[in-house]
This record gives C-alpha cells, sequence and structure tokens, in this order.
C-alpha cells in the first residue's frame, strides 16, 4: 500500500507549491534552502568575498583560516571574486547536483558592495546556469535591491531578530551607519528600519525572500512570534527561526558570558507557534559562510585554492551533465507527489517523533555509527512531516582505532540530542549502540534501509498502530 507523504508545515508541503504560480514554483524546485523536499537532492555552496561587517552581533565571532568550526562567519580562505568564480566552476563540475551560489560572508555581503557585485556580475556572465542568493542583516539592503534585481538575484535572506529597539539593543552592540558608529537602542531602531523597508522593496519587485531569526532565550523568544506575523504581512515567502551558538569556545560575546542556548524542544514549539502565521524552514543547517555540498554536509575542503589550481575543468561539458542531473531529479520529485491513499490509523492516535540516518536523496542510507546528525520526523494520523535535525558532537564510529573510542560519552551525547523520539531509523546499526538506545526508550531499526524516509517512517507508524502502541504514553513502550 502507498501510504500518504505530507510535507512539513515548511515552505514547500506539496499543497502550497502546487497553488503557486508557475514562476515561483519554478524558482523553488531546486533550491535546497526554499525547499525542505529539494534539499535532500539539490547542493548549495557559499563564496566568501565579504569580509567587512556594518553591524556587531552579540552572537557573532568572525574567524578566518578556520576550518575546525561550521557556524556562520567562518571560513578557510577569503576570496577574490576572480577566485571565487573559479571555485564555483570547480565545485560545479564535480558536484552535479549543485544549483545554488550564494554570498553570506564572512561578513556582510552588502557592506563589501564592491566584491560582491563584481562576483554576481562575474558569475552570471561564466555560470548563467546557477543561481545566485545573497544574505545580508539588511542594514544596506534598500540601497542595493535594484543592483540586486540587476543580477537577477531572486532569493534574498534577511536576518531579523526583532522589531523592537529595546530587544535589539540587547543584540547588536553598534551598527555602521552614515560612516559614523552608531549604539544602543538608536542603532536598532535605525537596523530595523532598513530591514523592513529592504523586505518592502524585495517583494514588490517579486524576489523571494526568506527571513532568519535567531532564537534567544530570555531575549527574544516570545517577541519573534511578532516577527513571523509581521514578515508573513509584508509577503516573505520562509521564515526560518534558528537556535543562537553560544559555546563559549567560539568567543561570542554571548558564548563568553553564559548565554544558554535553546533547547530541541524550546526550538520547535517556537516553530510550531509561528507556523500558524508562517511558512517555516526547519531544515536549514546554519552554514559557514564558504559551505560547500549538500545541506548537512561540507566539502570546503575539497576544494580550497590549491586544489583548484591542480583541477583540469571544461565547464559547458558540466553545465550539460548538471542539466541531465537535475532534469533526472526534478522527475523524480514530481513522480513523489503522486495522489496516495489515506494511512489507515484512528484519528485519535498520538504523534510519534521518529530520527533518521541519511546521507542524502531521500533515503535512509547511513549506519548509524556514521552519521553527524539526525533528522527528525513526526509520523501522526495526517501522515509525516519533518520537524527538525539534531546534531551530535562526533560519530559514533569514525572507523579505524577511534571506532568505539568514548563509546559511553557519545552515546550519552546522542540519547541527549534525540530527546522526544522514540524510534530511530538508519541502515544498520551495532549491537551495543542498539542497547544503549532501547535502554534510553529509543526504538533502533534498520529494516528499512535504503527505503524512501516519508514511506518508511509511516510504516513504523502503522506497525506501531497495529501493535498497540499509539495509545500508549512513550515511557510505556517498551513494556508494550
Amino acid at each position: 500500500m502507498k501510504l500518504p507523504v505530507l510535507e512539513p508545515a515548511a515552505s514547500t508541503s506539496n499543497d502550497a507549491v502546487k497553488e503557486l504560480p508557475e514562476a515561483i514554483r519554478a524558482k523553488v524546485a531546486n533550491h535546497p534552502c526554499f525547499s525542505e523536499k529539494a534539499h535532500h537532492y539539490f547542493a548549495r555552496m557559499h563564496v566568501a568575498v565579504a569580509p567587512a561587517c556594518n553591524i556587531q552581533c552579540n552572537y557573532c565571532n568572525r574567524k578566518y583560516d578556520c576550518s575546525n568550526e561550521s557556524r556562520p562567519g567562518v571560513v578557510s580562505e577569503v576570496l577574490t571574486p576572480v577566485q571565487a568564480v573559479q571555485k564555483v566552476k570547480a565545485v560545479a563540475a564535480e558536484i552535479p547536483q549543485m544549483s545554488v551560489l550564494g554570498i553570506a560572508g564572512p561578513g556582510d555581503p552588502l557592506a563589501n558592495p564592491e566584491r560582491t557585485f563584481d562576483t554576481f556580475r562575474r558569475l552570471s556572465e561564466e555560470t548563467p546556469d546557477i543561481k545566485l542568493c545573497v544574505s545580508t542583516n539588511g542594514l544596506n539592503l534598500p540601497d542595493s535591491v535594484e543592483e540586486l534585481c540587476k543580477h537577477n538575484i531572486d532569493h534574498v535572506t534577511i536576518t531579523i531578530n526583532c522589531l523592537d529597539p529595546k530587544i535589539g539593543a540587547r543584540i547588536y552592540p553598534w551598527i555602521f551607519w552614515n560612516h559614523q558608529r552608531v549604539r544602543g537602542v538608536e542603532a536598532a531602531r535605525i537596523l530595523i528600519e532598513q530591514q523592513q523597508k529592504g523586505l518592502e522593496m524585495l517583494v514588490e519587485r517579486g524576489v523571494l525572500v526568506k527571513v532568519n531569526s535567531v532564537l534567544i532565550p530570555g531575549i527574544n523568544d516570545q517577541h519573534l512570534k511578532e516577527v513571523s506575523r509581521v514578515v508573513k504581512e509584508k509577503g516573505a515567502f520562509l521564515h526560518n527561526v534558528m537556535p543562537i551558538i553560544a559555546e563559549p569556545q567560539h568567543g561570542t560575546y554571548f558564548g563568553l558570558t553564559g548565554q544558554r542556548e535553546p533547547t530541541a524542544a524550546e526550538l520547535q514549539e517556537l516553530q510550531e507557534a509561528c507556523a500558524g502565521d508562517m511558512n517555516m524552514m526547519r531544515h536549514c543547517r546554519q552554514c559557514r559562510a564558504d559551505a560547500v555540498g549538500l545541506l548537512g554536509e561540507d566539502r570546503g575542503q575539497e576544494f580550497t585554492l590549491d586544489k583548484i589550481a591542480a583541477m583540469e575543468i571544461d565547464y559547458p561539458a558540466a553545465m550539460h551533465k548538471r542539466a541531465e542531473v537535475h532534469q533526472e531529479i526534478l522527475e523524480k520529485l514530481d513522480a513523489a507527489d503522486k495522489p496516495v491513499v489515506p494511512l489507515q490509523v484512528p484519528e485519535s492516535s498520538r504523534p510519534v517523533q521518529m530520527a533518521v540516518a541519511t546521507k542524502g536523496q531521500g533515503l535512509i542510507n547511513q549506519h548509524f555509527g556514521h552519521a553527524t546528525e539526525f533528522l527528525v520526523y513526526e509520523a501522526s494520523p495526517l501522515g509525516v512531516r519533518f520537524v527538525g535535525h539534531r546534531q551530535i558532537e562526533r560519530p559514533y564510529c569514525e572507523g579505524g582505532a577511534s571506532c568505539g573510542e568514548d563509546a559511553e560519552s557519545l552515546m550519552t551525547n546522542i540519547v541527549e540530542q534525540l530527546e522526544g523520539c522514540e524510534v530511530l531509523l538508519c541502515s544498520k546499526v551495532g549491537f551495543e549502540p542498539w542497547s544503549a538506545l532501547e535502554a534510553a526508550g529509543i526504538q533502533p531499526n534498520g529494516e528499512h534501509a535504503l527505503e524512501p524516509i516519508e514511506e518508511a517512517v509511516l510504516a513504523v507508524y502503522q506497525q506501531m498502530q497495529t501493535k498497540g502502541q499509539l495509545n500508549l504514553n512513550a515511557a510505556d513502550l517498551q513494556s508494550a
């Protein structure tokens, strides 16, 4: 029996996509950030050509020549526009699933307009088949909208953390505005006004806008509901509420002063609260400013300048191959959207969250011990939806002599990250982690290896119904 697959309450539910104009559907279909479904199949990359920033955020510490941190503002190499184009061609030739090129730092692209727009101009001429995107704090956005449109940039991300300048003053110590540093509430007021003006201008010109908001417990956690409502009213396409990264070793102000990060449950609760007013993005990985590959992976070290220099690139041939690969993927996604038979479980059945180990392609295709993150899906009588991802410190088994090293502490971290999940789907799992997961109330399952994620999740949910487990409390599952 074909089981129902409901897209998450994100930007690209099947029904929502079908209702969009054809031109917008085409913009979304192969964009891994604007489409939850596409992120399983299409790759993106960022080029780090914009080192300067015109605001200071208490959650940000930009680092250059850094390869061991995965978060915004971090890069291994700052590139010139010429170097950026060379890198894009190399990546596009090696990764045919690549569809999107973005400039997201390590500073703010629009605080580096010459470098940013020179890069876009060159890419428009030399790699015309690649979507171009930009991510900005919005301070200089109104003055840049016309230039962005001139380069056919039809996906823009604005980071909007608040609408209240008093809240903003707790997030932004200063901005650089009209050749001077402005601080406090006045700085936040200017930034907020510029962000809202830029959003309105982009929407008027038909540009798809994603709004990023950093969830900071105790500062803007409740306020973000209002942010979501307002940006939706103004025409934003997608809202991405993501957790603050505040680990002390990163050296941010919030990290050094003890600002806590939200729990996975707090993040999901806020996303659910905002979802009624806004299409929600739940698959963001808070990428580095030089990220390469599928969301959730970073292949940037394969494409350093010295390695690119040794590559022979036939870009016309790469374009042809990429077009074929993209068409195959889109046809596969279209086929997956055919009508399906309703799930046969009582409406009173409780929802169940399941963790999934995957390397992409929408399949359960990763060994438990090799996973660096787990995707979390929720099954219910309505079907299945993606609700988020949980990153772990490092894989349980990295191979060789390190496999099994610090197993107990790693398992503790994994169990903590999978709080609320009752099932873990993967291609394989060893005896020891299997036992540890079961002891923690998480049922491992390797029976659906290489199956589509959503179908496997719903098949397990149907099995739980057959066993009478959907009317039990999660704590009672082990004795069922």
